[in-house]
């Protein structure tokens, strides 16, 4: 694991700041601001639709959402802002810190997504330069289910907002694309989806094979609220915004190409594929989770799709999340309402559980993400606001009695529920969390800090009422009611969130 020397979180600008402000009331978005991008550095709007007129009377002033930086001689002081620490006062509100971000862009959209994924794309891995593009599904939760839909969207000219603190005018690189002054822009296709999305996975592809085929499907599955878990074939979508002129059939994209109705009319949240589907694109595997404690898996034939009939039955309450094993094709970890973490093998018979960690957290255990580099690390966030790490060579052997075992590390900063995390896809030791107290926080298990260092923080901290971990990299702030985060697999560092209020997209110096 790399291991990083740490600050003092009490002075670490990567806290969002607070100034006084008048508080202004801001105008819920009409229908007609969907696919709107905006920036915090400028006052133009980019989509494929037509730019919505800020004189219309339904239309929008970006002014009003995100207030232009108002330049003065006399800058208010800022101050590092703590959750959980400090309140804002009356007439505070959180400004970002941009020296702090690379990069940091906000979209609106009609209808809150609860849930989206990362489309791995064929512009490369370990992209550095700027501007930059991503490709992203999501699913609605409209007011009406027809008015519900699964969009692909290309987001592109994603530019840097911040340059380095060395640079200069004389060192510019235009070739580098890291003007301030530019747009960021977003196309997107949308079919229909007659029922609220709960939750949105999209098929494994391999890093050596950055993107399927265009004579192969590209799978997506939604679990709707009605119980169904629908799969669609977004390759003619992806291709209608990379292909200029790309002719498309709306009839025949516009269905799901196999509908899961194992669940009945029961809903759920949990889904996740199987990652050897990434290197064998022909087997594919669908796990699917409900609000009844029953798990069910999909499998991909050569004629289409089947699923199963028999469910995975060890649960007692609702399954809220499932992981494949990135290590193990036919393991597979689930977490519960029950308060437990349950570990299965597909092969077992009687479809139950093979070992587990139970309680893993106090209340229900809301989202699990299994380490991709470091295959026996599992991590769990609960309705208690916990976030805890668990080795799974310590959980009891298959056959064995059960016992609970300790997690190696446990964190309680968020003050709400944790609504959704995940490690970083290189990085062993970092990962990201979301909470319904409005953060999205970035950690570093690696991070070491000497006796000194230590008691320094441990003093400071203990004076404001509240001890700030020494793991905690970043807290990012100003969005309502956070569902879900994503790490871009193929930008290192650049985080992808969707909350109430819309998207961010944004990369740290942090990370």
């Amino acid at each position: 694991m790399t291991k990083r020397s740490a600050t003092d979180p009490s002075s670490d600008p990567s806290l969002n700041t607070k100034t006084p402000r008048r508080s202004e009331k801001r105008d819920v978005p009409s229908l007609d601001d969907i696919g709107e991008f905006e920036d915090a550095w400028e006052d133009e709007l980019e989509s494929d639709e037509d730019v919505v007129d800020a004189d219309a009377p339904d239309g929008m002033d970006i002014d009003e959402v995100l207030p232009a930086v108002e330049e003065s001689e006399e800058q208010p002081l800022l101050e590092a802002f703590i959750p959980g620490t400090h309140t804002l006062a009356k007439d505070e509100i959180l400004e970002p810190d941009d020296s702090v971000y690379i990069m940091r862009h906000s979209m609106d959209v009609t209808w809150s997504c609860l849930s989206f994924d990362i489309l791995r794309d064929s512009l490369g891995d370990e992209r550095q330069r700027y501007p930059a593009t991503a490709y992203v599904v999501a699913g609605t939760q409209a007011a009406r289910s027809d008015q519900n839909e699964l969009s692909v969207f290309k987001i592109s000219s994603l530019h840097r907002t911040q340059r380095d603190g060395d640079d200069d005018d004389d060192n510019d690189d235009d070739d580098d694309g890291d003007a301030l002054d530019e747009d960021a822009v977003l196309e997107f296709r949308s079919v229909p989806h007659n029922s609220g999305v709960n939750r949105v996975r999209t098929q494994p592809l391999s890093p050596s094979v950055p993107l399927v085929p265009v004579s192969q499907p590209y799978y997506t599955a939604t679990w709707a609220e009605s119980g169904k878990v629908h799969i669609w074939d977004i390759r003619p979508l992806i291709e209608s915004l990379d292909v200029p002129g790309y002719a498309w059939e709306k009839s025949r994209t516009n269905r799901p190409t196999f509908t899961v109705n194992s669940h009945g009319r029961t809903e759920g949240f949990a889904m996740d594929w199987a990652a050897s589907a990434a290197t064998n694109p022909s087997a594919l595997r669908l796990l699917t989770g409900d609000i009844h404690s029953k798990i069910y898996l999909t499998t991909s034939t050569s004629s289409g799709f089947n699923a199963l009939a028999q469910p995975f039955t060890s649960h007692t309450s609702s399954v809220e999340d499932i992981q494949w094993s990135p290590s193990e094709p036919t393991v597979f970890a689930s977490c519960s309402a029950d308060h437990s973490i349950q570990i299965w093998d597909v092969r077992s018979k009687g479809r139950k559980s093979v070992t587990g960690i139970d309680p893993a957290h106090e209340s229900d255990v809301n989202v699990i993400s299994w380490n991709k580099s470091t295959h026996y690390l599992l991590i769990s966030g609960g309705d208690d606001g916990a976030i805890k790490v668990w080795d799974l060579r310590n959980v009891s052997k298959p056959g064995s009695p059960r016992q609970v075992p300790s997690p190696v590390a446990a964190f309680t900063w968020h003050h709400g529920p944790i609504t959704s995390i995940e490690w970083h896809p290189t990085e062993d030791s970092v990962f990201a969390a979301s909470g319904a107290d409005d953060q999205v926080t970035l950690w570093d298990l690696g991070v070491e800090q000497d006796d000194e260092e230590v008691g320094s923080l441990m003093n400071e901290t203990q004076e404001r009422g509240r001890e700030v971990p020494p793991q905690l990299l970043f807290v990012h702030q100003g969005q309502r009611d956070v569902k879900e985060i994503h790490w871009h697999p193929q930008i290192p560092g650049a985080v992808i969130s969707t909350a109430l209020d819309g998207f961010n997209i944004f990369k740290t110096i942090s990370v």
